[in-house]
């Protein structure tokens, strides 16, 4: 099998050696073990579930949060020659059909979780031998899964329903950035069976992190084209929402600096523009929001720019991971709001208080749900019914009996959110120490944190002690 592996990945990869830890973990999908792999951007995980599906009978099912990341990994897999689709709400009628008629001739089909549990392709699997199912980018399952994609919490009960007597359907998560409770999470909610656990560092030599203060609006503009004026590679601008970035975009724009805005409110056809503009260099870099970076690869990255501090740790190592993937010299530079300018920290109070409002509402609502139930009629009958039933489920209060009948064990008191808290990435911000030490501290990589000694921190330590 593994001569028949490297035939494949040479064929359609070009590559001639897998990187460690990939050959590890396509043995572990082919023998059919639940795994939960945390690798870095840039590490190669989809090609850990991409040669699988290649080189065995059966479908494989990926979810994926975002469209763009499906219509880039599925255009890249077509250009090989591989047998693969997507199916999303942007699809046509008519091409829908077809991808749901043609589904036994797919190797891959990308699907969200909203569409894989939605009633015309579900019906469609059920009649399908499907070998694996992947969870891409599964730390969106905590990130999001409660309030914004409730979906994401009824997963688990998928492979029990696809399974049958001749074919049991292996789950395998993988994400670049999980901290061990959000790992402990993902494995109870997608019921993982003992799984094969692969985790490796974020951190980059190459990759130089940077905090700087602003004190206002007119300061944070000239900051950005201090960086950008100051790298002559390729970058990325992340913005924390569309109107943010369409609104930099166009005063850059103004600047003499030839750039677009990017955000999943685009239409497929102008993300793809903006892609190939990007990848191809004529555009120097891209104003963009969390939507982008996912599946979107050019390993020369030079710089990344967090214009505003991301709400959560793990979206910004996801971002910054973006930066440096080709090995040489990088650099990540976050702007933050000053005491004078609190700019950033409204926006975390008003997240904060969003969630805190959501969970308030959930609990009413709770109280009048039905102890068991479809989820689709208690949903017409009860607004905001899907956010109550996933806060329930990760409280440990309620089972899904399959993923599409609940079953309400208690109704105690909500805690509060342990996963869209703003703390850890505050005290990123104004951490005195190593800022790569924190980052993988913070993810469970006690024994690496050590000193970089190229961070702002490091490199303040070693002026002052000169």
């Amino acid at each position: 099998m593994m001569t028949l592996l490297h035939d494949r990945l040479k064929q359609f990869w070009g590559y001639s050696e897998f990187r460690f830890p990939q050959a590890e973990i396509i043995q572990t999908i082919l023998d059919g073990h639940d795994a939960l792999i945390v690798l870095p951007t840039g590490g190669g995980k989809s090609l850990c579930f991409q040669l699988p599906a290649i080189v065995q009978p059966e479908l494989t099912i990926v979810v994926s949060p975002l469209v763009a990341l499906m219509e880039n990994q599925v255009q890249e897999l077509r250009q090989k020659r591989i047998p693969a689709a997507m199916l999303h709400s942007e699809l046509p009628t008519s091409e829908r059909r077809e991808i749901l008629n043609a589904i036994a001739n797919y190797r891959l089909l990308y699907l969200s979780p909203e569409t894989l549990l939605s009633s015309s392709v579900w019906q469609r699997l059920l009649n399908v031998q499907i070998r694996s199912l992947i969870i891409d980018e599964s730390h969106c399952l905590t990130q999001w899964g409660e309030t914004f994609r409730p979906v994401y919490y009824r997963l688990g009960e998928v492979r029990t329903a696809l399974s049958n007597n001749r074919n049991r359907v292996s789950i395998a998560a993988f994400t670049a950035t999980a901290n061990p409770l959000t790992q402990e999470i993902i494995k109870r909610i997608l019921q993982l069976e003992s799984p094969k656990c692969f985790q490796i560092s974020p951190y980059r030599a190459n990759l130089t992190l940077k905090v700087q203060s602003v004190s206002t609006p007119r300061q944070r503009r000239q900051k950005l084209l201090e960086v950008i004026r100051s790298q002559s590679g390729s970058g990325l601008v992340y913005v924390r929402s569309r109107r943010d970035g369409e609104e930099l975009a166009n005063w850059l724009n103004q600047q003499g600096y030839r750039t677009a805005a990017y955000h999943a409110g685009l239409k497929s056809i102008d993300r793809r523009q903006i892609e190939q503009a990007w990848i191809n260099d004529q555009l120097k870099f891209v104003v963009a929001s969390s939507a982008f970076g996912m599946g979107v690869n050019k390993a020369e990255t030079r710089w990344v720019v967090h214009y505003h501090a991301p709400f959560l740790m793990s979206e910004y190592v996801q971002e910054i991971g973006r930066a440096g993937r080709d090995g040489k010299a990088a650099i990540a530079v976050l702007l933050k709001s000053s005491w004078i300018d609190p700019e950033d920290y409204r926006r975390w109070k008003f997240f904060e208080t969003q969630e805190h409002q959501q969970t308030i509402k959930a609990q009413k609502l709770i109280q009048k749900l039905p102890e068991r139930g479809n989820i689709d009629v208690v949903s017409r009958e009860y607004k905001g019914a899907a956010i109550a039933l996933s806060l329930l489920h990760r409280s440990e209060q309620l089972i899904w009996t399959d993923p599409f009948h609940y079953e309400i064990q208690s109704r105690r008191k909500l805690p509060a959110s342990l996963l869209t808290s703003t703390r850890s990435m505050k005290a990123y911000l104004n951490t005195k120490d190593c800022r790569w030490k924190f980052i993988l501290r913070s993810f469970g990589f006690e024994q690496e944190a050590t000193n970089c000694g190229h961070c702002d921190r490091c490199l303040s330590r070693s002026k002052s002690s000169d």
